[in-house]
């Protein structure tokens, strides 16, 4: 016996668009399904004796889309297992539908053989009714997974399955992530049928419609406004390769690797600031400055035919997914330091040789404070540490006094005086380690506290109308600890 599914599309809207062929099957089928009754077709053709099971029930006991197709399919699977089913679809079986693909996946599993009858999608008729051109660029988006990240609002966009007020809903605030709230959207509602209704709405308006039906799609126009387009990455590596192109900015074309180094340390430092002081409007302008130093890279390595941004994206999400085996793949990680520990094994079998010191990757770009401070991380990981804070305090104490001691004001003293004040240094960062204070972060605030209560200072000594030179250090201190007392 053949076991078999046959799956026919009911077109976008009338019984007048329905294929013949497919017609006639409907009317002939001894067991057919559909997705759902909510059709004018089904509704015509229920005046012509057609029988039918139909799906609606199952949407109304799931609250995922997902377990809906899955039991449709698993249904229609069982079903096929004893006879030939016709299962109808709106618009065409190869259009927005989830279960059919799920079908098509497994059906063959189960030796049952599935088979796309025909069927007006309702993308033809979506195209004719707004007089659109999909040559221009266009997406087809489904409304009820809908994500932000998905969106060329530089292109002509339909989003499709929009049943009801709630997937409206969630499309709307998706669509309010790339779009101002009064952008003018269109919802289109059984296209091409003498049923068929369009509603110009502003984009906030549009789960407000009570017309929307499993028939209703969304028409969201392309962006020509330049201000709503600066939310494309699009748009942003466009506006790079023009400052860098021979017609943009003399600045930008002179620049290079070397020479922009010093500014990416700077905004860097920028960042790290507006998180200090929790000033989020900052933060953002200063993660936008980290970008254009990265969005520069790329172009200069573009215009020179070595890399692109895409190859730094492509190397990074790569990397995302290898170092992150307990979510993307079968690893196992509990906690965070499970992950950095998962995250250094995997970075070592990747680099292959077996490096010939322990201490290789620690840069010397770094500046020596962190560097010290990640040379101890590195030696300590095998073992080469103390085991408890005590003798790290007893060597501070211990390179203290031998910096005291070469102190004999001799340019002999003063040279050895320098070695052991550096390792006064390290052993404090030994000491920061222990007691997982980082001493870059440590030093960068104890940098902007000194920088307020000096500015507090000057501030008091030009409100006594006197200069530095006429105060006395004594009277300087009693600012000082006045600024201490206020809490600066």
């Amino acid at each position: 016996m053949v076991r078999r599914i046959e799956i026919l599309g009911l077109g976008a809207g009338d019984l007048e668009q329905l294929p013949v062929g497919v017609y006639k099957k409907l009317l002939k089928a001894n067991s057919l399904f559909l997705r759902t009754k909510e059709h004018p077709v089904v509704s015509e053709l229920e005046k012509e004796g057609l029988r039918y099971t139909s799906f609606d029930s199952i949407y109304e006991k799931h609250d995922q889309f997902e377990e809906v197709y899955e039991e449709i399919v698993e249904t229609l699977l069982q079903k096929a297992e004893s006879e030939t089913i016709v299962y109808a679809v709106p618009g065409h079986p190869l259009v927005a539908e989830r279960a059919v693909q799920l079908l098509l996946e497994d059906g063959p599993t189960r030796d049952i053989e599935i088979s796309i009858g025909g069927g007006q999608s309702f993308i033809d008729a979506l195209f004719t009714s707004l007089k659109i051109d999909p040559i221009e660029g266009f997406q087809l988006l489904d409304g009820t997974s809908l994500n932000a990240a998905q969106l060329q609002i530089d292109q002509h966009m339909i989003v499709s399955q929009v049943y009801d007020q709630f997937v409206a809903s969630n499309v709307k605030l998706t669509l309010m992530e790339k779009l101002p709230d009064d952008y003018q959207v269109y919802i289109v509602t059984a296209a091409g049928s003498s049923q068929e209704i369009i509603e110009k709405v502003s984009l906030f308006e549009l789960d407000r419609n009570v017309s929307i039906n499993n028939l209703t799609s969304v028409y969201i126009p392309p962006v020509k406004e330049e201000q709503i387009l600066l939310k494309n990455f699009s748009k942003l590596r466009e506006i790079i390769a023009e400052l860098r192109s021979p017609t943009g900015c003399p600045w930008d074309r002179e620049q290079t690797h070397e020479s922009l180094k010093k500014y990416l340390i700077e905004e860097t430092y920028e960042v790290i600031d507006a998180i200090n002081h929790e000033d989020i409007d900052h933060l953002i302008e200063e993660l936008g400055d980290v970008l254009l130093q990265v969005m520069l890279h790329a172009q200069i390595g573009e215009d020179d035919g070595y890399f692109s941004i895409d190859d730094i994206i492509e190397g990074l999400s790569a990397k995302m997914i290898r170092r992150h085996p307990h979510v993307f793949g079968n690893g196992q990680a509990d906690n965070a330091e499970e992950v950095v520990r998962n995250w250094q094994e995997i970075k070592k079998q990747e680099k292959g040789e077996v490096p010939s010191s322990l201490l290789e990757g620690v840069s010397m770009a770094l500046p020596n404070l962190l560097r010290a401070y990640e040379l101890q991380k590195k030696a300590a990981k095998v073992g080469f540490d103390w085991q408890e804070i005590t003798p790290a305090l007893e060597k501070v104490k211990e390179e203290l006094e031998e910096f005291v001691n070469e102190l004999d004001g001799t340019d002999e003293g003063m040279a050895r005086a320098k070695g052991e004040f550096g390792d006064l240094l390290f052993a404090f960062v030994n000491v920061a380690r222990f007691l997982k204070i980082h001493p870059e972060e440590a030093l960068f605030e104890t940098n902007e506290k000194f920088t307020r209560r000096f500015r507090f200072v000057e501030e008091k000594v030009k409100d006594s109308g006197r200069t530095f030179e006429e105060h006395t250090l004594e009277q300087l201190d009693q600012y000082w600890d006045e600024a201490k007392l206020l809490g600066l």
